[in-house]
C-alpha cells in the first residue's frame, strides 16, 4: 500500500473546534473527518479521481449479529431459565 501523504493545514481555531465536535458526534478522528468532507466535495464536483482508495476502515470489527453467534437459538435447548420447560 502507498504512503499516505501528510500536510500542514492551518486553520482557525473556531472551525478547527467545530470540526473537532462534528467528528466526535460521527466517532472519527478530525483528521478522517477532514478527509472524508474533502473526498465528498471532490465527488460532489465531479473531481474525484477514479483511482482513489476508499477510506480505511479503523475501530473494532462490527459485532456478530444475534442470529449469527455460536449456535444460534431455534429454542430447542431452553431459555432463559435453564432448560427447564413450564407445563
Amino acid at each position: 500500500m502507498a504512503e499516505r501523504k501528510k500536510i500542514l493545514l492551518r486553520l482557525d481555531p473556531a472551525v478547527h473546534d467545530a470540526l473537532a465536535r462534528w467528528a466526535g458526534d460521527e466517532l472519527r478522528s478530525t483528521n478522517a473527518q477532514i478527509e472524508f468532507l474533502l473526498r465528498r466535495a471532490l465527488a460532489d464536483a465531479g473531481r474525484l479521481p477514479r483511482d482513489a482508495k476508499g477510506l480505511p476502515r479503523r475501530g473494532r470489527p462490527p459485532r456478530p449479529r444475534h442470529d449469527e453467534e455460536a449456535g444460534g437459538s431455534d429454542g430447542a435447548e431452553g431459555g432463559r431459565d435453564g432448560g427447564v420447560a413450564e407445563e
